[in-house]
């Protein structure tokens, strides 16, 4: 059994290709499936199963593309009602692939619809989970996605009193050596606690993850309902577009419109900007939001998804039309790009800029300016960075920023400086009068 894993950093989604002997199966593959598609080549091998572990909140995935375009059979739990041509895969069920035996494991918390691929190699006898959202690698999924999406909806103290039954009896059966491949490492919005490593085994995580701990059920359900990161607005469109199944991903990106060297324009819908900050501040359309897409290290799927409403549409600006494939293939991920109804590059026209932080005044003065902390609820609680600053969180912010105080300058900050770009950017949209001003990475000088 040749296990390969696959990282998209910019969601911390993980995914897989499990081979024996000339035949690949595939767990909760990501939107673009074109690497899949070139390791089986590379292995000579064919794609015969997709697993679904649950209908994913966090990224759209490709199991229905793959199935066209390979014939590959689509495994999932009868419990998700899928749309798409599958076969169900519930507990106690088996499927075969050559020396591999693939089992079900129906393990609920995270969704009502969960479930763990465990899987057996007779020749070497290593085993590996494949837990989707069930069981991380530090932590478990959070239980609070499914309350309003998806075929079988949940409370979140109901999911969690199902995550504390899983945990304490269904990995019992097996032993310390089990391989733990998850869907998520850190940084993902599916859980709040996970290690930065992507693999472990049972024996690890039974010493070192707080979730196997012996605990009452109450104290479980308090731990993981307690501090769970926001919600995107695009979680539950997700999960519905995976219940059905996506379009294929080439044509999802290649029919939108195009408009380049733009010198007017008069937008009819939201403007999101992916240019770097000081490019934006210097000549930007008016009413734009400034989502930086630098690197794979700016998350601006998780920002779009939180900011753009399922459905609405939206305008994108890029640095250049060379950044076309990359940037649209990253909203493809949160399948939000059959919102972009045109692409455009700015020409050489003045349209808007934004106005110059003074930063040794605010740093001698900071009463004279109203202070915006754009973090979320559980950091700004965590570590306020000015007693005077107020808490609007940035996936908040496109309907609270019209309560923003303007009879003083305000100022936007965040942790590090890249949601500041965002923040100020859509206060100066909804504001447009008052004065605003980021003060980015000038706030690793406040500690």
């Amino acid at each position: 059994m040749t296990i390969k894993q696959y990282n998209d950093k910019p969601l911390s989604h993980l995914s897989y290709a499990i081979i024996s002997d000339g035949k690949m199966a595939l767990v909760d593959p990501a939107r673009d499936p074109q690497a899949y598609y070139d390791y089986a080549e590379e292995q000579k091998a064919k794609i015969v199963a997709v697993f679904e572990t649950h209908p994913h909140a966090d990224f759209v995935s490709s199991h229905l593309q793959i199935h066209q375009e390979t014939g590959a059979a689509i495994y999932v739990s009868k419990l998700v009602g899928a749309d798409y041509p599958h076969q169900s895969f519930d507990e106690g069920e088996e499927l075969k692939m050559n020396g591999i035996t693939f089992k079900c494991i129906h393990t609920p918390g995270h969704s009502p619809d969960g479930i763990t691929v465990h899987a057996v190699d007779k020749a070497t006898t290593k085993e590996a989970i494949f837990t989707g959202d069930t069981l991380f690698i530090g932590d478990v999924g959070r239980p609070d996605l499914r309350e309003k999406a998806g075929n079988m909806t949940a409370k979140r103290k109901e999911l969690a009193q199902a995550m504390y039954k899983t945990m304490t009896t269904k990995y019992n059966h097996l032993s310390d050596n089990v391989w733990v491949y998850p869907a998520h490492g850190a940084g993902s919005l599916c859980g709040k606690n996970m290690s930065s490593d992507t693999t472990s085994t049972l024996g690890n995580e039974r010493i070192g993850n707080w979730a196997f701990q012996k605990q009452t059920e109450e104290e479980f359900v308090s731990e993981i309902l307690d501090g769970q990161p926001f919600i995107p607005s695009y979680f539950g469109h997700n999960v519905d577009i995976n219940k059905t199944g996506a379009a294929v991903f080439r044509k999802s990106i290649s029919d939108i419109p195009v408009h380049l060297n733009v010198e007017s324009f008069d937008a009819d819908a939201p403007v999101i900007d992916t240019r770097p900050q000081a490019v934006y501040k210097a000549n930007h359309l008016a009413k734009s939001f400034n989502i930086m897409a630098r690197s794979e290290n700016d998350k601006i799927e998780t920002w779009i998804g939180a900011i753009i409403q399922p459905n609405e549409q939206f305008y994108l600006v890029l640095d250049s039309i060379s950044d076309y494939d990359e940037i649209l293939s990253r909203i493809a991920k949160i399948g939000y790009e059959s919102q972009v109804k045109a692409v455009l590059t700015l020409g050489q026209a003045s349209f808007r800029s934004s106005i110059d932080l003074d930063y040794t005044d605010f740093k001698q003065h900071p009463d004279h300016y109203t202070i915006i902390d754009i973090r979320n609820v559980n950091e700004f609680q965590d570590s306020q960075k000015f007693d005077s600053a107020k808490n609007y969180p940035l996936n908040e912010l496109r309907a609270s920023a019209k309560n923003i105080p303007t009879d003083k300058p305000i100022m936007v900050h965040c942790a590090g400086g890249y949601r500041s770009a965002t923040g100020s950017s859509i206060i100066e949209s909804i504001l447009p009068k008052a004065k605003v001003y980021d003060l980015s990475e000038h706030i690793n000088d406040f500690d």
